[in-house]
């Protein structure tokens, strides 16, 4: 298949690459800020804020797949915006597109969200990324919609490193034991969205972990894993901290999960050992 990633240079993006080229597809690639280079894609720059920018990629490499991994966070001009850029080129290009979004778009009211669930976002990033859901399916109704949720790597991700960044005293802060999610490993994950672009899915399917853990507990998994002291670290309750962020949000992926042969694994399992 010829594949561009979009948001290439990131954390996801960087391991749908590596997983893309092994498996012998043709990678192009986007960086926004990151310039990158190796022969495992064809690297352009794009400012998913400028439509014409990402128009120009994918009629320059006619990709049959697009897979948009971008993290925009709550800039509303790339994470909402530059979502509907990406699908307008894709569609016009007749490419499959497959939109990697988050938990982030629900509020927690139900703990346990299926495929059907509405979004109810009580943030900024979840509303943007909420935005981002309706423009896809409204622009491209056979597009994927992947949810997903917190993403674990291989110590190098971002809760990781403010994870270890605690255990050595490196920085203040807490673990909340009431923010629970089902974190997923980033290499199941990329084989999950590469499965699911070279298949017949279309519509929202759920991309998380099996297992469903608080902050604090998933802490001390990849601090035990990184030989840290589990019992170090510091946590606290979010609700006592005032309104924010959702508090209890599980995706619901059993559906999907029965439609893959890629098994995303429980956080107790994947934090187990460290990956090669």
């Amino acid at each position: 298949m010829s594949i561009l990633i979009v948001g290439g240079s990131g954390h996801l993006g960087s391991r749908l690459v590596r997983l893309a080229h092994a498996a012998g597809h043709s990678v192009t690639a986007t960086y926004t800020t990151r310039p990158q280079s190796g022969p495992e894609a064809r690297w352009s720059p794009v400012d998913l804020r400028i439509p014409d920018q990402i128009a120009a990629v994918i009629a320059a490499t006619r990709p049959s797949i697009v897979i948009n991994a971008a993290s925009g966070g709550a800039d509303w001009a790339t994470t909402a915006d530059g979502a509907a850029h990406v699908a307008v080129a894709a569609k016009a290009h007749g490419c499959r597109l497959v939109h990697v979004s988050s938990d982030a778009v629900f509020s927690g009211t139900r703990v346990r969200y299926d495929e059907d669930a509405l979004p109810d976002p009580v943030t900024p990033y979840g509303a943007a990324k909420a935005a981002a859901e309706t423009a896809v399916q409204a622009l491209d109704p056979a597009a994927v919609v992947a949810r997903t949720s917190l993403i674990i790597g291989d110590g190098d991700s971002k809760h990781e490193e403010f994870v270890h960044a605690l255990a050595m005293r490196h920085r203040a802060g807490v673990l909340f034991t009431d923010v629970v999610r089902c974190p997923v490993y980033v290499g199941d994950l990329a084989a999950a969205l590469l499965e699911v672009a070279a298949g017949g899915h279309a519509g929202i399917v759920h991309l998380a972990g099996a297992d469903a853990v608080s902050r604090y507990e998933l802490g001390r998994l990849i601090a035990r894993r990184a030989g840290h002291d589990p019992s170090d670290l510091p946590h606290g309750r979010r609700a006592q901290t005032g309104p924010g962020a959702a508090l209890d949000v599980r995706l619901d992926g059993a559906r999907t999960q029965g439609l893959l042969g890629t098994r995303l694994r429980g956080a107790r399992e994947f934090l187990r050992r460290p990956h090669g």
